[in-house]
C-alpha cells in the first residue's frame, strides 16, 4: 500500500511541461470460472481522443465493441493485450494475476506512456511509469474505456475458440462465468484444463468426482461400506 501511495504521489508531482500521454489500463475476466484473464493498455495522443462512442465495454453490445476495437487499434499511439492463463491464476491467485497482467501490458507501451491510469483502486508494484488508480475509470476515462473494450473483445474471441475444443461447457455463450448452464455442465463433465482450480465452484466439482470410501467384501459375499 505504501508503495502504491508513493507511485501516485510521483504521478501527481510529475512535471507538467506539456500534455501527457496517458496509458489507460483495464481487464476482463477476473470473475469467470474458466479461461484467461485479459489485461489491456491503450495510449492515445494528447488532446481529443480520435474515436467517438467509447464507453465501458459492459455497456456496449458485442457488435459495437468489435467496431470500436478496430478503430482503437488503428488510431492509438500504442496498445497491448496480455493474457494470464488459468494455470498462472491458480498459482498466484486472481488479484496477483491482475497486477501481473497490468505490469506486462504497461511494459509493452512504456516508450510512449507518460502516465498510467488504471481502472480500480489498486496500483501494481514495479510499473515502468507513474500511475494513478481511478475507481469507475471504465466509465470516466476514455483511454480506460478503450482498454476495457480491447480486453473484452480479445477475451470473448478467445472463449469462442475454446468452445471449439470443449463445446460441452458452452464457453461461447457464458464466456466462463458461473451461469446455471455452466455450473450444470461443470457438475456433469467435471473441469477441463481451462477451469480455474482455485475457484470454489471448480474445487467443489473436483471433489464431487473423487472416488468414495473403498468397499470391503463381507463374509457373505455382499459388499459393505468400509
Amino acid at each position: 500500500m505504501a508503495e502504491s501511495k508513493a507511485q501516485l504521489a510521483l504521478a501527481l508531482a510529475a512535471p507538467q511541461s506539456g500534455p501527457r500521454r496517458v496509458a489507460g489500463v483495464d481487464e476482463a475476466g477476473r470473475g469467470p470460472l474458466a479461461g484467461p484473464l485479459v489485461v489491456a493498455a491503450v495510449v492515445f495522443a494528447p488532446g481529443r481522443t480520435p474515436i467517438n462512442g467509447l464507453d465501458d465495454s459492459k455497456q456496449l453490445p458485442p457488435a459495437r465493441r468489435e467496431v470500436l476495437y478496430q478503430r482503437i487499434v488503428e488510431r492509438a499511439l500504442a496498445w497491448k493485450t496480455v493474457f494470464v492463463d488459468a494455470e498462472e491464476i491458480d498459482r498466484i491467485n486472481i488479484y496477483q494475476a491482475t497486477m501481473l497482467g497490468m505490469r506486462r501490458a504497461l511494459e509493452a507501451v512504456r516508450e510512449v506512456a507518460d502516465l498510467a491510469r488504471i481502472d480500480g483502486n489498486a496500483i501494481p508494484r514495479g510499473l515502468p511509469c507513474p500511475a494513478e488508480a481511478l475507481v469507475g475509470g471504465d466509465a470516466r476515462d476514455r483511454a480506460i474505456m478503450a482498454a476495457s473494450i480491447l480486453a473484452k473483445v480479445e477475451r470473448d474471441r478467445h472463449m469462442r475458440a475454446l468452445h471449439a475444443q470443449w463445446p460441452q461447457y458452452g464457453f461461447d455463450e457464458h464466456k466462463g462465468y458461473s451461469t446455471p448452464a455452466h455450473l450444470q455442465a461443470l457438475a456433469r463433465f467435471g473441469p477441463c484444463p481451462q477451469h480455474r482450480r482455485s475457484f470454489a465452484p471448480v474445487r467443489a466439482a473436483l471433489r464431487a468426482r473423487e472416488p468414495g470410501p473403498a468397499q470391503a467384501p463381507a463374509a457373505d459375499g455382499l459388499a459393505v461400506a468400509g
